[in-house]
Order: structure tokens, then sequence, then C-alpha cells
């Protein structure tokens, strides 16, 4: 397959609109991650994009819509809590499980009877979702359980020649995929964090933090939302979370690097005594959210075999970066 690369003028978003109106699949830019975006209703598309990915068919993918208006085609009730919900947060990085139309097929919900529906801020992806007429399925666009792609050229890494088209609408402003939220007796519950944290939802709703952003689920575990089962955002380095202050990681490291042990910290000062290749994240949540992804794939580049990463808070937009980031450990966390 011969992939278009498409920038972000007009005629650009009209010959996407044209392949996605033809059941094709194209990466798109959000604000999030960049999207492998398919006609949401249509069967055939959507399996596509599971074709694209090699993604387990039994995760659901999450709905993206241009206008609040299309929550009522596509979820078959909008509780009230939802619409505030919708109020403070969209168009943005947030995304609501509601119960599904009939309207949208089992393959696109991952065979559940309810839907993942999010409204994204970026231009490029809204005028896109308005000229098709209709909502777009749309995962990351990486191969299933690589990191996530927060620029073109991450795409095209992985999707060029899998795709019909790669839209080049930049690097993503957020770097962490959406917060997934449900609602349950008046409470809502974060079922993957995101930009969107905790402390804001709670100024709409009591909030409960699901067990499975800080913990592996079993394999046969059914889950509501992207990102909560499989093993994902890895890099092709073995990799540790090591929690503690930064001379608690400072000692464990280096009691255990060797000529292959490469370091994911905040700051290259994290690093003082230690002779290893390192990658920043960045000092703040917000810096380690929009970095993280990119640092993993460039741990890659540089042929890292074994990387121990600094722990972020567990807290705000922390939790996103450390739900990410103890996935793409598989798990494995050492308390220094």
């Amino acid at each position: 397959m011969v992939t278009e690369i498409l920038g972000a003028d007009s005629a650009s978003v009209r010959r996407a609109a044209e392949l996605l109106s033809q059941g094709q699949v194209v990466a798109i830019p959000t604000e999030t991650v960049y999207g492998l975006a398919a006609n949401a209703l249509d069967e055939a598309a959507v399996k596509r994009i599971f074709e694209a990915k090699g993604r387990p068919s039994d995760n659901p993918l999450i709905v993206h819509i241009a206008d609040k208006a299309q929550l009522y085609d596509l979820a078959s009730e909008v509780p009230e809590i939802a619409l505030k919900c919708a109020e403070r947060f969209m168009p943005g990085p947030l995304t609501m499980i509601l119960p599904k139309a009939d309207c949208v097929p089992d393959v696109t919900s991952g065979g559940l009877d309810t839907v993942g529906i999010r409204m994204p801020s970026h231009p490029v992806a809204r005028e896109i979702i308005k000229a098709c007429g209709f909502a777009l399925a749309a995962p990351s666009a990486n191969l299933s359980g690589s990191p996530s792609p927060t620029s073109f050229r991450h795409v095209k890494d992985d999707m060029d020649g899998r795709v019909a088209a790669i839209v080049d609408g930049g690097d993503c402003s957020v770097g962490v995929e959406s917060t997934v939220i449900c609602f349950e007796n008046g409470r809502i519950r974060i079922l993957r964090p995101g930009f969107v944290c905790d402390e804001e939802l709670s100024e709409i709703a009591e909030t409960v933090i699901d067990k499975g952003v800080l913990e592996q689920l079993s394999a046969d575990a059914v889950v509501r939302s992207p990102g909560m089962k499989y093993k994902h955002y890895a890099p092709k380095a073995d990799v540790t979370v090591v929690e503690g202050d930064v001379k608690a990681f400072r000692d464990y490291v280096g009691k255990k690097m060797d000529t292959n042990t490469m370091l994911l910290v905040f700051s290259k000062d994290d690093c003082e005594g230690l002779d290893a290749g390192y990658v920043e994240l960045g000092t703040t949540a917000e810096e380690q959210a929009q970095n993280l992804f990119t640092a993993l794939r460039t741990l890659d580049e540089m042929g890292a075999q074994k990387v121990y990463a600094r722990c972020p808070e567990k807290s705000g937009v922390g939790l996103a970066v450390y739900n990410r980031l103890i996935r793409a450990a598989g798990f494995k966390a050492v308390k220094a």
C-alpha cells in the first residue's frame, strides 16, 4: 500500500475525509496522540484499524466527534453528570464511557454494550470529522504495544505502507492519551488517567480511581477502556521503574548498572555520579506527559537494552505519566 502524506490545509482535510468515506484508514493528529481513524459505524473500516495496528480485537476503540450533539447519536443514554463533564471538558482530552446506541458495531466497542466518546480539541482533527459527516474510531496510530506517537515522524515510522494516508499536524500538545471515565451511582470512575485529572473531575462529582490504573489485570479480565489490560507503550528495552527520591535512585542504579544500562530521568542532575546514557523527561508533570512517548522511542533509537526510570508523582497529571510508564515496564517497579 502506498501511503499518502497530507498536510493540515483545507485540501488535505477534504482528501482525508474522502478516503475515510471510502472506508480507508487515515492517521490524524489530535492534541493527545496521533490517532488511527476510520468510520466508527463501518464494521469493515474499523477492522482495517485492527489489521494496521496488530491490535487485540477485544480492546475497545474510542469514538471521536466534532460536536456535542453527536453524543445523542452514539449513546442510548446521556446522564446529567455526563452532560456536566461534557460542558466542562469538551472539546479536550476526556473520554466518557456511555451506553452505546444500536448504530455502534460490536467491533468498535470491543463487544461491550458501552462506547467511549470524546471530542478532540485539535482543530485539524475536528475539521476532518466535520468534513466526513460521521464519527471516527481512532486508537493511537502506532503498532500495538509500542510507544504511542506524538509526532508525524513517529506515525510515519510505524504506519507508512499500512494505511491510506497520514495527516501531518505537527507535534501533539498533551502527549498522553485522554482520560477515560465512566459513571456509577452518581460517581465518576477513572479507568485511565490523563491530562484531565482526578482533582478537576472531583469538582463535578465524587471520583474513584479504578484498580486497573495502578495494578495489572488478569489476562481474562473484561475491560471498559483501552489501555487497561495489555502491556502498552513499551520500548524494546527492559524497563524498571525506581520509586524513591533522587538520592535513593542514584544509590540503587549505581549498584545495578552495567554497560547496557540507560536512564530515564527528570533532568541530567538526577544522573550525578552515574556513568550512563540518559534521556530527560522534564521536571513538571506536564512536561513529562508531553515528552514520555518520545523519550521511550529515543531509548530504542539509542539501542538501550536495560532502562532504569525515575518514578513520577502519582497525582494530578503525574498519575497519567506513572500509569503509562508502569505499563511500559510491564509493571516492573522497585522501591529504592
